[in-house]
């Protein structure tokens, strides 16, 4: 076996490229979209890659094949005899599935070989196309994927390459190995991916600017505790260059930028819905500003765009609006000009299954914002809208929901509860709000769920409310993804309504 100090020794030194990758032994835990990149990419290289998954991806196992990778699927409760046979140099995990408690990585921490995630090495291999880009980099509870989309419009506006990727679904070694070239990535993290970053010599992510847009309670199966989670959130932070986008509603991403260890001269820059300070971007008497990057922000601001022009774009939502602003901090700092910024939001529209609007009839409006896996995200949903008919429940991931009942019982006309495990929300419901009207769908076949919950929200439905469907809780209980879910929710709310 290849003893510690020289397996690291080497690894320390794969910061390019151009670096020598050949024989490297490399283990790809899992065979998702971004493992199979990781292992595409290192066959590449040279590596000599092995894949190993708990279950078979047809289509990618025979591409493996085809480039010369290594697959073993089976049973990973416990370690494959196959991983330390292979004796590897590395192994590289893409997955938030695979907790770090699994057995294979308890194994890799066991025999000291080193964990990388697939943006370790991506960023080790930036510069296969030159100048290598600059990587713009967000994370948060919520918020991620529309700031990330938001900041890439921005900047492409302004006649730079960008490209979006990373956790927003486009693996940044797709990027990375692009041969057009980019001048800036614009990098959504997950809180998966930011565990995994960061640790070793010579693997250290250097990003323009940085974002983490709020912290609340989320993935507590992953990491164990919220401290756990917010310490990989900060990760974010450290090493940044230029700009450091913190919340001022959120204290704890104030607290990750005074904690980071950032490059000299980077700059806190804050963003809310209230006045702006000097380096801030806010909003004054419905006009989003920035007090940050411009000449006398001591004294004046730059107008970016107004609440009734967010309006008119479907942007106007609180949570989105600070969307807005933390993406052109992002933007801005990369040299955006304020009249750019102003002119792309004019044609900036959501993805699907983000407060969209379904339908409208007799009063009652239908609204899609299945995007929003967890209570935090569902929070910011429906402050949005007043009264509100609450479709709620899925995989709740370890997270409570009583402090979200509470804070919005007072806004709900009634509550359809769907999901598998209902009773943790029912329970919820029962002691914080008793004399609101709680419906159930009782759990079965995925095609009747919908259509069940539409039917019994339209019995609970008056003039005037709103049906939301923002469930605070994952999908994969009875739906593929939250796509999914939001477009078996659109459809059933169609047919109900005879359109």
């Amino acid at each position: 076996m290849t003893p510690p100090t020289a397996r690291r020794a080497r690894l320390a030194g794969l910061t390019s490229w151009r670096s020598d990758w050949r024989g490297l032994r490399v283990v790809v835990l899992g065979l998702g979209a971004a493992a199979f990149s990781s292992a595409d990419t290192l066959v590449e290289l040279g590596a000599d890659v092995l894949v190993v998954a708990d279950s078979l991806h047809e289509e990618r196992a025979r591409l493996l094949d085809v480039i010369g990778a290594r697959l073993f699927v089976g049973d990973l409760s416990e370690v494959p005899d196959v991983v330390p046979a292979f004796d590897p140099d590395v192994l590289i995990v893409t997955s938030g599935r695979y907790h770090p408690d699994h057995p294979v990585l308890l194994w890799a921490g066991e025999t000291d070989v080193p964990v990388w995630g697939d943006i370790e090495l991506a960023w080790r291999v930036r510069d296969k196309v030159e100048p290598a880009a600059e990587w713009i980099c967000v994370t948060g509870t919520n918020g991620k994927t529309t700031t990330v989309e938001l900041t890439a419009t921005l900047l492409t506006a302004a006649g730079l390459r960008a490209a979006e990727c990373g956790n927003i679904g486009v693996p940044v070694l797709d990027v990375v190995r692009d041969p057009q070239g980019f001048d800036v990535l614009v990098v959504e993290l997950s809180s998966y991916q930011l565990h995994w970053v960061n640790s070793h010599s010579g693997g250290e992510l250097v990003p323009f600017s940085s974002a983490c847009l709020n912290l609340a309670q989320d993935h507590l199966d992953f990491h164990g505790s919220m401290a756990e989670y917010a310490a990989d959130k900060a990760r974010v932070y450290e090493n940044t260059k230029v700009a450091c986008i913190y919340n001022r509603a959120d204290s704890a991403t104030l607290r990750m930028v005074e904690e980071a260890d950032v490059v000299e001269g980077a700059r806190a820059i804050g963003f809310g819905l209230d006045s702006p300070g000097p380096s801030d971007f806010g909003v004054v008497d419905g006009i989003l500003c920035d007090r940050a990057f411009l000449d006398d922000r001591a004294t004046t601001a730059l107008e970016l765009t107004t609440i009734d022009e967010l309006r008119e774009a479907g942007l106007s939502a609180p949570h989105i609006v600070a969307n807005v602003l933390a993406a052109s901090a992002l933007a801005r700092s990369f040299g955006v000009a304020a009249g750019v910024i102003h002119e792309a939001l004019q044609t900036f529209r959501l993805d699907p299954h983000r407060i969209e609007r379904v339908a409208e009839s007799r009063g009652v409006s239908w609204v899609d914002d299945s995007k929003a896996t967890n209570p935090h995200a569902a929070d910011a949903s429906l402050r949005a809208f007043d009264p509100v008919v609450w479709v709620v429940g899925g995989l709740l991931k370890g997270v409570e929901i009583d402090d979200l009942v509470r804070a919005h019982a007072r806004r709900l006309s009634g509550v359809v509860v769907i999901g598998v495990d209902q009773e943790p929300v029912l329970a919820a419901f029962r002691r914080h709000a008793p004399g609101i009207r709680v419906l159930a769908v009782t759990p079965g076949e995925t095609d009747n769920v919908m259509p069940e919950a539409v039917r019994l929200a339209a019995q609970l439905a008056q003039d005037g409310d709103t049906v939301l469907l923002a469930p605070a809780a994952a999908s994969m209980d009875q739906f593929a993804d939250y796509g999914d879910r939001g477009a078996r929710f659109a459809r059933a709310v169609r047919d109900f309504l005879g359109r």
